[in-house]
């Protein structure tokens, strides 16, 4: 029997996994840098990282796999002021308006407790019952005038994963540029190991990441592949989805949902490499429905 049907169960079991691969991206490690000295030490340790790199702007990604673990990093610089920055990412609702921005969430909605319950699904229009419930608590770690941490957590994930969370860092550089750091980790058995390998052996076998791990023969960059570039992928996927919040927040606010659509797909269309999303006429279409459902639940 073909491996790859045997461990994503066909079709069915290979959407699944895509939405696994989603799922893989919203954890955190757990060394965050707990105070503005120490994020702002870490700004400084990356400086040669973030002026020179292939994403021509000051970013930088990382990410590595171990037994039974996964870990991802993107640290960027923001041109906005962090009390700006902050106020606005310490809202729980306001998450469901980053979240709700990746293709394969297909709702979001706010529960007493600090919960965020998601729907996960395809790339395409979805009734709800066809999609993969998920809950996070939201905690707010540390709110300080000059630091901010909050976190996304969920202690069990589908095909055997746990221990899932998210961590957002955020401290000002000076009175109008701000230092972000997005941290995920989580832990995995030998369920998900084999379905995630049965993806990488099918749908996800060409695909790759954005660290550069060697050269090929003509000189133009070798990518990482593997469960390193379906993370790196993911984590790109939601860091331009926050990207996308904040950079809408100047526009008016009936028209901020519609700005943050334009920028996270145009954010999308700088890696072609790495990101292939709908096209834009399908994508807009199909949230500004799913926008228009999570509001009408509220």
């Amino acid at each position: 029997m073909d491996l790859a049907r045997t461990v994503l169960g066909g079709a069915e079991g290979g959407w699944r996994v895509l939405l696994l691969a989603c799922l893989l991206l919203l954890l955190a490690p757990p060394a965050a840098a707990q105070d503005a000295a120490s994020l702002q030490d870490r700004h400084a340790a990356l400086r040669e990282q973030l002026a020179s790199n292939p994403f021509q702007r000051p970013l930088h990604i990382a990410s590595q796999v171990g037994e039974g673990s996964l870990q991802g990093d993107i640290h960027a610089r923001f041109e906005q002021p962090f009390t700006v920055l902050a106020a606005a990412l310490q809202e729980i609702g306001h998450w469901c308006d980053i979240l709700i921005l990746h293709p394969n969430v297909k709702g979001c909605r706010v529960r007493p407790g600090d919960l965020l319950d998601l729907n996960l699904g395809r790339k395409f229009e979805q009734p709800l019952d066809d999609t993969q419930p998920f809950a996070f608590r939201f905690r707010m770690v540390s709110a300080r005038s000059d630091y901010l941490q909050l976190a996304l957590d969920a202690d069990r994930g589908p095909l055997g994963t746990s221990a899932y969370r998210m961590t957002l860092e955020l401290a000002p550089l000076d009175a109008r540029r701000s230092f972000l750091h997005l941290s995920y980790a989580h832990a995995f058995g030998l369920r998900a190991r084999l379905a995630m390998q049965g993806y990488l052996m099918t749908l996800g076998r060409d695909k790759v990441g954005f660290s550069i791990v060697g050269r090929r023969d003509d000189g133009q960059p070798l990518h990482v592949g593997g469960m390193r570039g379906v993370v790196e992928r993911n984590v790109m996927r939601y860091y331009l989805a926050i990207e996308a919040f904040l950079d809408a927040l100047p526009a008016p606010a009936a028209s901020q949902a519609e700005h943050r659509l334009q920028l996270w797909h145009a954010g999308v269309r700088r890696y072609p490499l790495q990101l292939q999303e709908p096209e834009l006429d399908s994508y807009l279409e199909m949230k500004r429905r799913e926008i228009q459902r999570q509001q009408d639940s509220r």
